[in-house]
């Protein structure tokens, strides 16, 4: 057998094999030539395609443009404006401040299609032009003026040249999702840049230019993923070892089912980390059930010598120095923005609650169903003089107070339910829940507030009260663990073991003492005590995946926590338990006074509130 001498490819066969990695698929295509136009420092740019892009991709921006000279020369390989030698002629890769610079989108994009591309500097006299054809370029030619200073590409026939690449596309509606997708997160990155897409028989998306601050990123924001985030994201704003991360977050119980809704962009790059996604989890695993995901938008800036951005020819992947800075900044700026949201959930729920109502025209339902019961005191309830009368229906009790009785605001323990009388003092209109004014079915509190209604589901907010007060007492006293009498020893593997005992301290931290037990087995000597009865085994091997997957010690944590949850919600009030006046109001002040009580454990809300216009629109007031 004869052994082939090696040859050098051709540069068109390069290309092509170049465009495998960087073109996907048409929203790849526009991906590539926006970034682009963003860094030539445009303020406008359109984009049209038909067919879902198979058959025709334009974009036109007004970005500075390229001269006569340098078109030729953008459409080679590794040509490109964006990297600059040093005096020493070396070039630095780790210190990049565009979106694009390896110089290799343009080559790759016209190696598979017929492309033309037409550009003009600010003060020419006419434009230039030059079209390639599956990678063969004509010569530059003049071209009628743009009107303004900039480029416009358009790419035709996409994949004509490499047709087993055609046959990997999906449906023009998928690949027109896609495309919606890509513009909107170059879009929230840029608020500074106006945007328009579609095809020419319907605009899908038009985004006029806003200012570039964060009021200007909100309005953007809320342009792109609908006025309910911008009513119910709270804003995200921390700094720490020169790294900074702001952006907005959605509260709890503004969630969503998967993680589609994450958006998160690193120096204006938007990227689909594993860490950073990690990271986002880990800040809400506390508020959220596991098959439920929160709403974000996040901006991280880093310093560039401290990120990768060339991991990847498509650029969505980056690689941080410190990671766990960068975790930890983005689970505390997290967790510190829900705190400052203190007990407030999110206005779908009230929204949600009034479009069912009007949907089903529970009201008038009501009216033509209802049939009165006697009133009857029931025996073994005290009522405090002129403080409330119970009124016994058929299936539920209700509580109501007279709105004139001195209000007694008491003191109120939800680990053990016990209430200390305080001294009488008016009523006081201003609380953000209102004052109880009744108790349904003996699960729900109805209180009074300035403006309209709140309706409390007593144990889903008690649970959460309980929840944090105990996670402030194990956070004091630290936390108790159990020594096995016989220890444990888990086979993990030899990566696996490695990689667990590497974060020992941290889970000692968390009450989990394990040693090295020869070559990729673990012993473990000491357990949370809250943890009760352990699967060591389980939990060792989960644990290990977790940091695996995302470097992060989830899996214990969440254990942990979710014991704290369920003992929280054993030892709170129950459905089904009357209340009195002074523990239904003190129920609503410890929520106002705790982090987080606009939802339980489990990510549902504790209360809906309802605006009094919305109550009289109901009812044909307004």
């Amino acid at each position: 057998m004869i052994r082939p001498s090696i040859q050098k490819l051709p540069a068109q066969t390069v290309n092509r094999i170049a465009a495998g990695e960087v073109v996907e698929r048409p929203a790849s295509v526009i991906k590539e030539l926006v970034e682009n136009a963003i860094d030539a420092g445009a303020t406008q740019i359109d984009i049209r395609y038909e067919d879902g892009g198979r058959t025709l991709i334009v974009v036109s921006d007004d970005g500075h443009g390229m001269s006569a000279a340098d078109i030729p020369v953008a459409l080679e390989r590794h040509a490109t404006s964006k990297l600059r030698a040093s005096e020493t002629g070396e070039w630095d890769l780790l210190n990049i401040a565009s979106l694009g610079f390896r110089g290799e989108a343009l080559p790759s994009i016209a190696s598979v299609s017929r492309l033309s591309l037409t550009s003009q500097i600010a003060d020419a006299n006419e434009a230039a032009e030059i079209k390639v054809d599956g990678g063969i370029a004509s010569s530059v030619r003049p071209a009628p003026r743009l009107g303004l200073p900039g480029t416009r590409i358009e790419v035709r026939d996409l994949f004509y040249a490499t047709p087993a690449r055609l046959k990997f596309l999906k449906t023009e509606r998928s690949e027109s999702l896609a495309i919606s997708d890509i513009v909107k997160r170059l879009a929230m990155a840029n608020p500074g840049v106006g945007f328009t897409s579609g095809s020419q028989a319907r605009t899908s998306l038009k985004l006029p230019r806003q200012a570039n601050d964060d009021d200007g990123r909100l309005a953007r924001l809320a342009a792109v993923l609908g006025q309910d985030f911008g009513a119910n994201a709270v804003p995200v704003d921390q700094m720490r070892d020169g790294i900074r991360l702001s952006g907005y977050a959605g509260l709890p119980t503004f969630s969503r089912g998967n993680t589609q809704h994450q958006f998160l962009f690193v120096n204006g790059r938007p990227v689909r980390d594993r860490l950073l996604l990690g990271a986002i989890r880990g800040a809400y695993q506390d508020f959220l059930a596991r098959d439920r995901h929160p709403v974000a938008a996040l901006y991280l800036d880093v310093p560039p010598e401290q990120v990768d951005v060339n991991v990847h020819p498509a650029k969505t992947e980056v690689r941080f120095r410190a990671p766990g800075v960068v975790r930890g900044l983005i689970v505390s700026a997290l967790r510190h923005a829900l705190a400052e949201a203190g007990h407030r959930a999110s206005t779908t729920v009230s929204d949600y609650a009034l479009g069912r109502i009007q949907a089903g025209q529970g009201v008038y339902q009501y009216q033509r169903d209802y049939t009165p019961q006697p009133y009857a005191a029931h025996p073994d309830k005290h009522l405090a003089p002129g403080m409330q009368t119970l009124l016994d229906g058929q299936s539920a009790r209700v509580e109501v107070h007279d709105p004139a009785y001195t209000y007694v605001a008491p003191a109120f323990d939800p680990l053990t339910g016990e209430i200390t009388p305080a001294a009488a003092q008016p009523i006081n209109n201003d609380y953000p829940l209102g004052l109880a004014r009744a108790q349904l079915h003996e699960t729900y509190v109805v209180a009074q507030t300035a403006d309209g209604i709140v309706i409390v589901d007593q144990h889903a907010a008690h649970e959460r009260l309980v929840y944090e007060r105990m996670k402030d007492a194990m956070r004091g006293e630290g936390v108790v663990r159990q020594t096995m009498l016989i220890p444990d020893i888990v086979e993990l593997g030899e990566s696996d073991a490695a990689r667990v005992l590497a974060r020992a301290d941290e889970l000692a931290e968390m009450g989990l003492i394990l040693e090295p037990f020869g070559v990729g087995a673990v012993l473990v000597r000491e357990t949370p005590a809250l943890l009760g009865k352990v699967d060591a085994q389980g939990l060792l091997r989960d644990l290990a995946d977790d940091l695996s997957e995302y470097d992060e010690a989830l899996s214990l944590k969440e254990r942990f926590e979710h014991v704290c949850g369920t003992m929280a919600c054993h030892g709170s009030v129950r459905a089904g338990r009357r209340l009195t006046g002074e523990e239904m109001n003190a129920l609503l002040r410890q929520m106002e006074a705790t982090p987080h009580s606009g939802q339980c454990n489990h990510g549902r809300p504790t209360y809906v509130e309802l605006k009094l216009a919305d109550i009289e629109r109901l009812f044909g007031r307004r």
